[in-house]
């Protein structure tokens, strides 16, 4: 009797479409693939300005649903921009080779830990052809061997798995003309440009570009009144992960661009600050250039 009836309302639905507002929350893609299966229409909607937008304090379900359906029904619902299926998919091909990366970081960590308690500091030479060598003939004994051996299992494991992700990724961004465009930039990779074309989407949605600095989060917080501007640190509102590309990749073009060089020191250093480096420069030019290449030291490979 259970079944029948379930059969008869799934018979309903399919016969009778609507439009459906969900607030946005994390694991329920699959109750949002269903619906579309029934042939309903799904809107995605911004929690913060739902919950903004409802002055009761008293909160329930029942009181939400019907908020939402108010604003459907006003015009006022705020609509989320959702990705395609082919636009998630490769984005779980991005998070998955950001989580790989983040791992392989841990081991060379522990890697590193057990070199320095032996008396061998080589950082970044460690993984070399020679720094491999030296890591593999360090006497260690009982469980510190085991783990040394463990680690570097995993480690070779890992290289070949982010190996094959690297080569997914720049397959994916050949394909798309738009990461294609955005790698002719400095300092863009096959990384960092999908990844900005499956965050930013559609970009007839912005119409300005300050607009997509405020939905990465990276403009500064403000809290203004009387006439008076209080300017904060950046809002972090927007994607972490792409915020982060964004990041390396400024970096990158602070190194390889000259033109681009003398920006960021403007911009970086205040010009008390760049007045003062011209005193000590006059004074002590070596020091000031370890000082200099130590400030800016950006990483050598695009992403």
């Amino acid at each position: 009797m259970r079944m029948e009836k379930q059969s008869d309302s799934t018979e309903h639905c399919q016969l009778r479409p609507a439009l459906v507002g969900v607030e946005a929350s994390g694991n329920s893609q699959w109750f949002l693939d269903l619906l579309q299966r029934l042939g309903h229409e799904v809107w995605l909607g911004n929690t913060a300005e739902i919950r903004a937008s409802y002055v009761r304090k008293q909160k329930t379900d029942k009181r939400d649903a019907g908020h939402i359906l108010k604003l459907l029904i006003e015009g006022r619902f705020p609509r989320l921009w959702t990705p395609s299926i082919e636009q998630r998919d490769l984005r779980q091909l991005l998070i998955h080779r950001h989580k790989q990366v983040e791992i392989r970081t841990r081991v060379k960590n522990g890697l590193q830990h057990l070199a320095m308690n032996r008396g061998l500091q080589k950082k970044r030479k460690l993984w070399s052809v020679r720094g491999r060598a030296d890591l593999e003939k360090l006497p260690l004994d009982g469980w510190a061997a085991r783990r040394r051996e463990d680690l570097l299992g995993l480690l070779a494991q890992l290289d070949r798995q982010i190996g094959e992700l690297d080569e997914a990724v720049s397959a994916a961004a050949e394909q798309d003309p738009q990461a294609r465009l955005l790698m002719t930039q400095p300092g863009v990779g096959p990384i960092t440009a999908l990844a900005f074309v499956l965050t930013i989407g559609d970009v007839s949605r912005f119409r300005r570009s300050k607009q997509v600095s405020s939905y990465l989060g990276l403009i500064p917080r403000e809290h203004s009144s009387g006439g008076k501007q209080k300017l904060g640190s950046i809002s972090k509102q927007g994607n972490g992960f792409m915020r982060m590309l964004l990041v390396e990749a400024a970096q990158a073009t602070n190194q390889w661009d000259e033109g681009f060089h003398k920006q960021y020191v403007k911009l970086a250093m205040p010009p008390r600050a760049l007045w003062r480096s011209r005193s000590i420069k006059s004074i002590s030019s070596p020091r000031l250039s370890t000082a200099r290449n130590r400030y800016f030291h950006c990483p050598p490979t695009r992403t």
